[in-house]
This record gives structure tokens, C-alpha cells and sequence, in this order.
């Protein structure tokens, strides 16, 4: 088979510089905001002319951090407790074989930056600061939307925890990252085989080490820190 070279188009500005705690889909924590910022050559406003008529966007997008980590034609997904294996192609797992993902994420708006041009700003990205985007395209409803369609092994969200955060919270994160915090939070950002409630999680998030732990349906964290 003939080989094809795809260069990204622009890369994300996110509040994850790691991997630990990011949203496991697109769109469950809606208040999570981040930009998309183009490489030069394709920072012409005319490329983006139409795109604020539209709610939503796909972006395509690669698994950065697992590319030396190959493929596997089956994967334990996390939402099986990692204990059951699925074929590659009914999963959503980071280990496919050209290791590139796709998230519908809400559009909030174009800004046209004076030193970077045209930025998308969106809501409800799954992805890690840095992470390359090789193409973006409008999501259609009368196309796109299968309300009817099935989930196989995975029917929801599964459950979401309860929040408790420090009474100085508001004196540390500004009102917006503390309410994508919960909702990350919320999400139970643990991996699923986890379930200590002595252990101290530690995760960074818009530039701070968010430690917690979990007990029950009661996610408590501990401490919020530069």
C-alpha cells in the first residue's frame, strides 16, 4: 500500500500538560476551555470564512504521547474494568495503528489574534496542551446526529462523583477553571482499577498540582498549589 504524510494544521492550548485527569470523551465537561492555534501557513482568515455558522467542529487529531507505544489488534478498555479484551476498532483506544483520534467539540468563537491570526476557541475538549490537529470540519445534525444509534459496551457516562473543594477554592482558581475543575473531577479522573481510599491522587491542571482522593461517591481534594 502507498504511504501517505500528513502534516498537523495547528495544535491545542489546553489546561492538561499531562495526560492524568483529561475528560475520557469529548464534550462531558462542557465548562473546559481551550484554543486551537494554527501553524503559520495556514493562518489566512479565508480558510475559516463561514465556520461561526456553525455550533460544533470536528477535529482529527493524533495520539502524540503513544506513538512509540504501537498498535494492538485488541485492548483492554478502562470502562470493562481492564479486564476483558476488545477488538482495536470497536474501541476508542489511544493504541491504533495511526494513532489519531476525533472529538466533536463546541465552537465558541473565532478571535483573530494579532500575533497568531485566526483562533478557534472551543468547549469540552479531551485533548492534552500541545497535541497536534491535522484538520477540522464543521459537525452537520441532519448527518452527524444518530440519536437512535447503539453504544455497545459503553450505553453511558457512567456514574459522576461528588465535588468537595477547599472553603479558600475561590482564592486560588479564578470561577471559570474551578467550575471545569469540578466538572473533570466529577468525571472521576481516576484510572477505573483504582479504588483506594487511602491513596493521594495528584494531577496538573491550568498551571496547578490538584491533589485529591477519593472515597465512596465523595471526591475530596486536598489541596490546590502553584
Amino acid at each position: 500500500m502507498e504511504d501517505f504524510k500528513i502534516s498537523p494544521i495547528a495544535h491545542m492550548e489546553s489546561d492538561f500538560p499531562t495526560k492524568f485527569g483529561i475528560p475520557r470523551q469529548a464534550g462531558i465537561v462542557s465548562e473546559l476551555q481551550s484554543r486551537i492555534v494554527f501553524e503559520k501557513e495556514y493562518r489566512d482568515i479565508e480558510a475559516f470564512r463561514g465556520i461561526e455558522d456553525f455550533s460544533h467542529i470536528w477535529v482529527i487529531w493524533q495520539f502524540s504521547e503513544n506513538l512509540k507505544g504501537g498498535w494492538s489488534p485488541t485492548v483492554r478498555p478502562p470502562r470493562l474494568g481492564g479486564n476483558e479484551r476488545k477488538g482495536v476498532f470497536a474501541t476508542r483506544s489511544p493504541f491504533r495503528p495511526n494513532a489519531l483520534g476525533l472529538s466533536c467539540l463546541r465552537l465558541i468563537r473565532l478571535e483573530k489574534d494579532k500575533n497568531l491570526g485566526p483562533v478557534l476557541y472551543v468547549a469540552g475538549a479531551d485533548l492534552m496542551d500541545g497535541t497536534p490537529i491535522f484538520d477540522i470540519k464543521p459537525y452537520v445534525p441532519y448527518a452527524d446526529c444518530h440519536p437512535d444509534a447503539l453504544s455497545g459496551f459503553a450505553p453511558d457516562g457512567g456514574k459522576t462523583l461528588e465535588v468537595k473543594f477547599p472553603e479558600n477554592v475561590e482564592k486560588v482558581l479564578p470561577e471559570d477553571k474551578a467550575k471545569a475543575l469540578r466538572g473533570v473531577l466529577a468525571n472521576d479522573p481516576r484510572p477505573r482499577y483504582q479504588n483506594d481510599p487511602e491513596r493521594i491522587y495528584a494531577m496538573e491542571f491550568g498551571g496547578f498540582e490538584v491533589k485529591f482522593s477519593v472515597e465512596g461517591e465523595m471526591l475530596t481534594v486536598i489541596s490546590i498549589e502553584k
